[in-house]
């Protein structure tokens, strides 16, 4: 079974590996009823979700209608005005099959001028907190991508007192000191604001640049078990972060079986030799 934490001041014990959704953007109700057939085995019991990643939320709605006492359940809005993010959320209820969601996120806050509209006055924050009020959802997070993803949240906490942060983060990512510097000042404040720390793209490998897209990923990921298994290990090294599973469900239980078999983390020297092995590359320069 896979380590639980407290996700942040939730109070939920929360499988430290997360269940990303995206990985049922595009597949048969089929594939979306094995997989979840292999987390339930490994005891995942927290699932992330989007309005925005395809048939994700009807595929899910089966299983939460079933068994949604077992699974802390997130989802997120990618709307920005208040009218929007109302009509969003209570779209995914619909398709979730459910009258409650434990957190809903603003989704994919990636510009300053993104924030400003979603927190400001008629903006999407406005709409999650109207859900709270009226027990549609739990917590509200917030989530964001592309270098400027850990500015974007240490904005945003001045601002709202966010229950999560969901952003990317694996080792190649935190040798840039454009990236590293606040991402470390942002993984401070949550721990003392009790902020729960998502993070994605722990298996990417390199952009796919002009090559075939092999995987149900944007980015291609790493897909060996050594590979997978550094990189989950260097991610749960870093102390109270949860991690979001691989977008792609044949990847997907590579990935459970590395974080159900917790290992010291791999030195900076290792991971190092892993990247050259296998020609990673980031996906910012």
């Amino acid at each position: 079974m896979i380590e639980k934490l407290p996700f942040g001041r939730t109070g939920h014990l929360s499988t430290r590996t997360l269940f990303g959704a995206a990985a049922f953007y595009n597949v048969t109700q089929e594939e979306a009823d094995r997989t979840m057939e292999i987390l339930m085995q490994y005891g995942v019991n927290h699932i992330d979700t989007a309005a925005s990643y395809g048939d994700s939320e009807i595929r899910l709605g089966p299983w939460i209608e079933k068994y949604r006492h077992q699974f802390f359940l997130a989802t997120k809005t990618g709307e920005r005005t208040r009218e929007k993010a109302r009509e969003e959320i209570h779209r995914s209820l619909e398709r979730l099959r459910t009258d409650h969601v434990d957190l809903i996120q603003l989704h994919a806050v990636i510009e300053d001028e993104e924030l400003e509209q979603a927190l400001g006055t008629g903006g999407a924050l406005e709409a999650a907190l109207e859900a709270r009020e009226q027990g549609l959802v739990k917590f509200i997070g917030i989530t964001s991508h592309s270098l400027h993803a850990p500015i974007i949240h240490l904005r945003a906490l001045e601002h709202f007192d966010f229950d999560s942060v969901l952003l990317p983060c694996n080792f190649m990512l935190l040798q840039n000191p454009q990236y590293a510097e606040p991402f470390h000042k942002l993984l401070d404040l949550c721990r003392q604001k009790n902020v729960a720390v998502q993070c994605i793209k722990t298996l990417q490998r390199r952009p796919y640049g002009d090559g075939p897209h092999t995987h149900a990923t944007w980015y291609q990921p790493f897909d060996e078990p050594e590979a997978v298994q550094m990189a989950v290990h260097w991610a749960l090294g870093i102390p109270g972060v949860f991690i979001n599973t691989v977008g792609d469900i044949h990847v997907l239980p590579l990935m459970l079986e590395a974080a159900a078999n917790p290992q010291p983390a791999p030195s900076d020297d290792a991971m190092r030799a892993l990247m050259a092995r296998y020609e990673a590359a980031p996906l910012w320069a």
